[in-house]
């Protein structure tokens, strides 16, 4: 009689967290109340401030927008945004010869670089722009010209700020030159591409990801700088708006009228660096 085997079915596993049936734990958000706080508070204070501005009578706001549009605020403007972009144009092709001296194997060319940048970074703008304007009192001729009244106001302004952006512009250009990997260059000269060939095609392209943001920045500081302009007589915006309080004694709406009008350049000149860094960031992982 042969034997019987038993089989028997494998009995359930139990469930890992105790008995069957029982729900998952519920997930609860964290509180944040604290931060909720802080938030509401400090926005109650904003429009607490947005409030006393608008409502006080002494910033004239009616004043404001006389002055606004005017003739003479407007000429002021656009030769504020002139001299802005012919500074930042000269200065950047400035600033970029002398970043290749400094990056050349030249010794000469860098120390040339060197000091240039040494020298304008190291001594106040508006030094060098009176320096400019009394050309005529250190050098009274220069090669058989008379210097006395050679330069306008204006001409010292460009000569003046541009020499002093060539300086910042210059390491602006230098550090994204750097950034390029140092495998592009050696690609580049494999191919045969000359210095020059291969600072304009390879270099330049790829170090403007990281020439972009610090130019953006220069570039709206030097159209808040050129206010200093006015100290020579140039009939910037600043200098326009002074103009007129001096006669009016509207002091505070006429400084406000400038204000604005250097807020709202600012801003769309921040809405171009976002799109012109996006550009350029195109492939990379922080394009956005």
């Amino acid at each position: 009689m042969s034997a019987q085997t038993e089989i028997h079915a494998p009995s359930p596993a139990a469930p890992p967290s105790g008995r069957a049936g029982d729900e998952a734990p519920r997930i609860v958000p964290v509180r944040r109340t604290g931060q909720w706080a802080a938030a509401v508070a400090v926005l109650l204070l904003l429009a607490g401030v947005l409030v006393s501005v608008v409502r006080n009578d002494a910033f004239q706001w009616d004043v404001v927008g006389r002055y606004l549009t005017t003739e003479s605020v407007l000429r002021g403007l656009g030769l504020t945004l002139w001299l802005t972009g012919l500074v930042m144009v000269l200065g950047f092709a400035l600033g970029t010869l002398l970043a290749v001296f400094r990056l050349s194997g030249n010794p000469v060319l860098q120390a040339v670089s060197w000091g240039y940048i040494w020298l304008f970074r190291s001594t106040p703008i508006l030094v060098q722009l009176l320096f400019w304007f009394n050309i005529g009192a250190l050098y009274p001729q220069i090669l058989g010209v008379n210097t006395v009244n050679l330069l306008s106001p204006i001409a010292v302004a460009v000569i003046g700020l541009t020499l002093h952006e060539a300086a910042y512009a210059a390491e602006v250009v230098r550090g994204g030159i750097l950034s390029v990997e140092r495998g592009q260059l050696e690609a580049a000269q494999s191919l045969g591409l000359g210095p020059w060939r291969r600072l304009r095609r390879i270099v330049l392209p790829q170090a403007m990801r990281s020439i972009v943001p610090p130019a953006g920045n220069m570039l709206i500081g030097t159209l808040k700088g050129t206010s200093i302009v006015s100290i020579i007589a140039v009939q910037d915006l600043l200098y326009s708006v002074q103009l007129v309080y001096h006669r009016t004694y509207e002091v505070i709406p006429l400084l406000l009228v400038a204000t604005l009008w250097y807020a709202v350049v600012t801003s769309l000149l921040s809405v171009g660096q976002y799109y012109v860094e996006r550009h350029y960031a195109r492939g990379t992982a922080g394009a956005r």
